[in-house]
């Protein structure tokens, strides 16, 4: 006897709680620009030098690029309604026990467990997309989740500060974790009852088993076109986030406060580009245009508009300059949502979550390579101009590599019981 279907999930439903999951994505990346902006504060308390902030910076990242290859088969392993539940408790956990935090090994413990933690988040995103959203319906979720984070992150310079004048560093950084359960409680009284958000993702017998081995997703080709264009573009991306601060400090001599609007422009930028992608890629997909036509259009028109990004070295205006910044941000955008959205294209149910975290592994390898080597290219007198060359054409390499290994996004048979 055939097993029933669960029941479909309204849209209404599918965006409320596809809205709290990203609600919970912003607490749970709070925790890296708020110690940033906390820096003075946690610099006075623990008596540390800029050399051992900059060591802790980067224990979070290596601990989160390493957690990628186990957080993708565990969100696989779970499925996406236990993953929200365990994900989001241990990295508002973590979030929290900074504010608790004495010593500095206190901090360290704290960080690890946090990057951690965080990279629950990635995977549980893209295979909460492949759960709720019909195909067609994906890159548009894809856009509206960057969107938000993109709103969280304009607005944490601005709320950061007064919330630890209110309640002190210590507090702001536990009210990090204290949003991270609210937006779970908000998840598990919209998820009640819904038992498909605790199936693994697997259509059939052979693709659940397949769930369990991590080893068949590396002799993939489509695995190796996505994680090495992501590799790649995101280098940019990384870029971008670590040194476009110290670029205008050099070139316009900004203050820390003044930095605000500049970053701000950037992050709006990026958080409008993945909306637009993504509404335009879900309507040319609705106007019948193939996910190979769409998918790749989209790569194609994003790369271009990254490609005139070393002219910013030619102006010497600010506001020209941050606009063509927010617009590389934008292109940036579009261009990796275009690669999540292939993976939910092509890749079976129960190996979205693997795939995913593998990709965002390799991204943050490539933001790892490009900090090393830009450090050392700006020391050797180089200045920004072979940087800035690289991440103009980062794109196009991206594409040629996605194309040669990919050249037909084909979506399998997709079973549209779960959708009204």
């Amino acid at each position: 006897m055939a097993a029933a279907h669960p029941s479909p999930i309204s849209a209404r439903l599918r965006w409320s709680l596809f809205t709290v999951l990203c609600i919970a994505g912003v607490f749970n990346a709070m925790d890296r620009p708020i110690i940033a902006i906390l820096k003075p504060d946690m610099m006075a308390a623990f008596n540390w030098d800029d050399t051992q902030f900059g060591d802790l910076a980067a224990v979070t990242q290596f601990s989160a690029a390493f957690a990628f290859l186990f957080t993708g088969w565990l969100v696989d392993r779970l499925g996406v309604n236990r993953s929200m539940q365990v994900g989001a408790s241990a990295w508002s956990i973590a979030a929290m026990a900074h504010g608790w935090a004495m010593t500095t090994a206190h901090v360290v413990a704290a960080r690890i467990g946090l990057g951690v933690t965080e990279a629950v988040q990635t995977p549980l995103t893209i295979k909460t997309v492949a759960t709720l959203f019909p195909p067609d319906k994906r890159s548009f979720a894809f856009g509206f989740a960057t969107l938000l984070a993109g709103a969280g992150t304009i607005g944490m310079p601005f709320v950061i500060p007064a919330l630890a004048l209110a309640v002190g560093w210590r507090g702001a950084l536990v009210a990090g974790g204290i949003g991270g359960f609210l937006s779970l409680l908000a998840w598990m009284w919209l998820a009640r009852g819904l038992s498909q958000l605790n199936e693994r993702g697997g259509t059939s017998a052979a693709e659940i088993a397949g769930g369990e081995a991590y080893g068949p997703i590396l002799m993939n080709r489509q695995t190796w076109a996505i994680v090495v264009a992501k590799a790649l573009s995101d280098m940019t991306w990384w870029f971008i986030n670590f040194w476009l601060a110290d670029y205008y400090r050099k070139v316009f001599g900004f203050s820390t406060l003044e930095l605000a609007v500049p970053l701000a422009i950037a992050f709006a930028g990026s958080g409008l580009g993945a909306l637009l992608a993504g509404w335009a890629s879900t309507r040319l997909l609705e106007a019948g245009w193939s996910p190979n036509r769409v998918r790749k259009s989209v790569m194609l028109g994003c790369a271009l508009i990254v490609l005139p990004l070393p002219l910013v070295l030619s102006l010497n205006s600010f506001w020209p300059v941050a606009v063509m910044i927010g617009v590389v941000m934008a292109g940036h955008q579009g261009f990796s949502l275009s690669l999540f959205s292939t993976i939910t294209d092509v890749v079976p149910g129960a190996k979205v979550g693997r795939v995913t975290a593998f990709g965002a592994f390799m991204g943050n390898m490539g933001g790892v390579t490009i900090s090393l080597v830009t450090g050392r290219v700006l020391d050797a007198g180089f200045g920004f101009v072979p940087l800035f060359v690289f991440a103009a054409g980062s794109y196009l390499v991206a594409l040629a590599w996605f194309q040669w290994l990919l050249p037909e996004i084909r979506r399998p048979v997709e079973d549209a019981g779960l959708f009204d």
